[in-house]
């Protein structure tokens, strides 16, 4: 069994910790060994609970959890590995071609018979016919005979088409496989909410930077740059996008950015996703350039006021839906219906993945809510329209939920409107 999911007391009475970056003999920072224990714990956790006899993870974020490896993030979208824990027996995992044996000599965790070559159809293009999905379905039928569970469902995360059709026509029973990976991930220990923290505190660096090179001339893609520049510099492994919505291009929000200059008096709200040793971060920030109207001041105090009535109202017990009541409705921000407004008033769980449990909206937390647990991790996000008719707000904190409340681990300033280089 894993150990009690509870944070230690200097948790919930101080700071979280975000100790470095760095691994040090004179400090208990994160230990990875405990990580990967508490982790595979989980899972194993959650697969005695489930009726499946085995997982079989194409996810990167599942394999990483699982196995505590990661060969960068070109392949991500390559659906190319895959990994398979069954009730009874360690973790295999097929990797991308040399990346095994180098798992054999750097991987100590788990024997060596668990790190194997294995590859289907790099997103098809290497057609079914060439038979690497029947090979491959037969490695895994194979082991699960061998643990004896061939005749219980496996579940699976994602995967190309014709794998799952393969799996089906050698006589395995698929089942959704990603419900049993999140309910092992709900839950993060203390050193995945260090890591968490850690990663935060890269993105308060970025945002000072922004705050100090913010102003008329500057465009929303040189501020990318540069806070890419930056992450990769302080230690982040992968910086996964960057929003910069400046001025008009605030309301609606359009989830990006653009090579648009910034303006004298322009709101500019940004969100800064990146990942340290895999765990990520969401952290809205909205600053303004120079000066700041009445009605933009306005549109923060809301914003900030529905974020801080989330934040208040979070602890253990407390369901998703009587976080998401606090919020505006769709139409009271301008829109017709909660999906077009999805994501204006949000939570969303932080973890190895950028959307973790537990999800809180409006659109799916009022008849299908969750409840918050100790230990959770994850990011409160709102937005507001100025009177102004084209200006917006859009602030975000991440909390973790401790034994009594949340703490935040987002620490730029965001109590009032932050105005950069004032006139």
């Amino acid at each position: 069994m894993s150990p009690e999911p509870i944070l230690p007391s200097s948790f919930t009475v101080g700071a979280i910790p975000a100790p470095g970056v760095m691994a040090v003999d004179w400090e208990e920072r994160v230990n990875f060994d405990r990580l990967r224990a508490y982790r595979l714990a989980r899972v194993r956790e959650a697969l005695e609970r489930s009726e499946l006899g085995a997982l079989l993870l194409f996810d990167m974020n599942n394999i990483r959890y699982l196995t505590a490896t990661h060969i960068g993030e070109w392949a991500r979208d390559k659906a190319a590995r895959y990994a398979l824990i069954t009730r009874t027996g360690d973790p295999i995992l097929w990797d991308f071609g040399s990346a095994a044996k180098n798992h054999r000599l750097h991987a100590p965790w788990f024997p060596e018979d668990s790190w194997r070559s294995g590859m289907v159809g790099l997103r098809g293009s290497v057609p079914p016919e060439a038979g690497l999905f029947v090979g491959a379905v037969g490695e895994v039928v194979s082991v699960l005979r061998e643990h004896g569970v061939a005749d219980m469902p496996v579940g699976l995360d994602l995967a190309e088409l014709p794998m799952v059709l393969e799996l089906r026509d050698q006589g395995v029973e698929v089942r959704d496989g990603q419900q049993t990976m999140l309910d092992a991930r709900e839950i993060k220990n203390q050193d995945e909410v260090m890591l968490l923290a850690t990663a935060a505190s890269m993105v308060d660096a970025a945002y000072h930077l922004i705050f100090e090179e913010m102003k008329p001339g500057v465009r929303e893609s040189d501020l990318v740059a540069e806070v890419n520049r930056l992450l990769y510099a302080l230690g982040s492994e992968h910086v996964e996008g960057i929003n910069a919505v400046g001025g008009e291009r605030g309301n609606p929000h359009p989830h990006d950015f653009s090579d648009r200059l910034l303006r004298p008096g322009d709101s500019v709200y940004f969100d800064i996703l990146h990942a340290y040793n895999g765990y990520r971060t969401c952290y809205y920030r909205t600053l303004n350039v120079g000066r700041a109207t009445s009605a933009q001041r306005d549109a923060y105090k809301r914003a900030r006021d529905w974020l801080d009535a989330a934040i208040e109202a979070v602890k253990p017990g407390v369901t998703t839906d009587q976080i998401a009541r606090l919020w505006p409705t769709a139409e009271e921000l301008g829109f017709p219906n909660e999906m077009e407004a999805f994501a204006l008033q949000f939570g969303h769980g932080l973890g190895m993945n950028l959307h973790e449990r537990p999800i809180i909206s409006r659109l799916v937390s009022l008849d299908s809510p969750m409840e918050l647990k100790e230990g959770m991790v994850f990011a409160l996000e709102t937005w507001a329209p100025s009177a102004d008719g084209y200006s917006a707000a859009r602030i975000e904190e991440e909390v973790v939920v401790t034994s009594d409340s949340a703490k935040v681990i987002t620490l730029f300033p965001a109590e009032e409107l932050v105005v950069a280089n004032a006139y």
